[in-house]
């Protein structure tokens, strides 16, 4: 299987109009923070806040009337059946989407409100899979694989092609991979223009498809709620997309569930976008292995924004966590009036923020006239945070990090 760099410049023209030339800006902040020259591409700025749509239309464009009147099926974890759905809609189409029962409830809620059916079932993208096969074969409809798919690939690799229009003198594209069609497709334009440029993959640990395929050895993770980039958490990457993006790539790097979170975090609190965990994983890579990428012109795509907000909530409070800005600290002491508020003032002074206070006067190992405190507090940054224990310290009440 090959991919020619002619489909993806029929694809660019094709999508001309229908969708957003996303910018690909320069990063001075993350730049500093990871080493390297770090550019971005925005595709979060589609109109369903994902590149998937560029795809999914090179398909939906390419099919005849009969096969438009009787309607397409795929499955998706969310972000193919967004852009599926919405240019679907836009064409007419009649749209089935096969989703797993662990897709965020923001991208199910959003499919159906751009007039897809929805169908939930399986636990993963391959049971998912399995589902829109037999829907397809019994109702007569299309299917738009969401990856393993030449035009998908095609109309994908456009990506690519405005980051290198834009930047021409990139060095190191670290790209997301689930199925395999979005490397697919900017590899090979990348390589047709710019024949030195790096292609890295980039795959969560709990999943790599690519690089089991690249061993010869078979995955046993199932189930996209274990990791936080479930839109990358694919079980087996399709043969097709591996096929022309083998050749092509690199590198691939396996990237834990922290950094994920990172990429997350930074990308809210530097470029003031919102971003899911799929769509952080070029900037994760770079935060995992910052030698890799070092003094590199980098451009990171950022994939996708559809991240659940409880979930966006969790994860900024997570790298407050981390950042030592929030903090438990347990102080044991004289059960006697005026400790709280001792505690409490010192707190203030320091200009700290009690978030939470937890009064427990019943653990066995306090003293039975003693008390333990739990003072939750918010800082500036972990030197600050240790200002607070010092202040704390110096006043008769030693505290320790729960």
């Amino acid at each position: 299987m090959t991919l020619a760099f002619d489909d993806i410049l029929a694809a660019q023209e094709r999508l001309k109009g229908h969708i957003e030339r996303t910018p690909c800006r320069y990063s001075r902040t993350l730049s500093e923070i990871t080493g390297a020259q770090v550019w971005v591409k925005f595709e979060n700025h589609q109109f369903t806040a994902a590149y998937k749509e560029r795809g999914a239309l090179n398909k939906l464009l390419q099919l005849g009337e009969n096969v438009r009147s009787r309607g397409v099926i795929a499955a998706s974890a969310g972000n193919h059946s967004q852009g599926l759905a919405y240019h679907a809609a836009r064409l007419g189409i009649p749209v089935t989407i096969v989703m797993p029962k662990g897709t965020p409830f923001m991208k199910v809620q959003q499919t159906r409100a751009h007039g897809a059916d929805v169908v939930i079932e399986g636990d993963g993208f391959d049971e998912a899979a399995a589902t829109a096969d037999r829907l397809c074969a019994e109702r007569e409809l299309t299917y738009v694989h969401p990856f393993n798919d030449p035009d998908v690939m095609a109309g994908q690799g456009t990506v690519a092609l405005e980051m290198l229009e834009d930047v021409p003198d990139l060095e190191i594209l670290p790209i997301p991979i689930g199925g395999g069609g979005l490397i697919a497709g900017m590899a090979t334009a990348a390589k047709h223009m710019q024949p030195d440029i790096q292609v890295v993959g980039v795959e969560p640990a709990m999943f790599p498809s690519f690089t089991a395929k690249m061993r010869g050895v078979n995955t046993t993770r199932n189930g996209a709620a274990s990791t936080i980039a479930e839109g990358i958490a694919v079980k087996e990457v399709g043969d097709l997309s591996y096929a022309v993006a083998r050749p092509l790539i690199d590198d691939v790097l396996l990237i834990e569930e922290p950094f994920f979170e990172r990429g997350i975090a930074l990308y809210c609190n530097v470029e003031k976008t919102v971003v899911e965990g799929a769509g952080a994983a070029s900037l994760a890579a770079l935060l995992a292995y910052p030698e890799r990428f070092r003094g590199k012109k980098c451009g990171l795509v950022i994939t996708g924004g559809n991240i659940d907000t409880r979930l966006l909530a969790s994860v900024l409070t997570r790298e407050l966590v981390r950042e030592s800005r929030i903090v438990s600290l347990r102080i044991i002491g004289d059960d006697r009036p005026g400790l709280l508020a001792n505690v409490s003032a010192t707190i203030g002074q320091m200009g700290a923020n009690i978030i939470e206070v937890a009064h427990n006067r019943l653990a066995l190992d306090v003293p039975a006239k003693g008390a333990e405190f739990d003072v939750m507090i918010e800082t500036r940054d972990a030197q600050h945070t240790q200002e607070v224990m010092d202040a704390l310290r110096d006043r008769g009440y030693p505290p320790r990090v729960v």
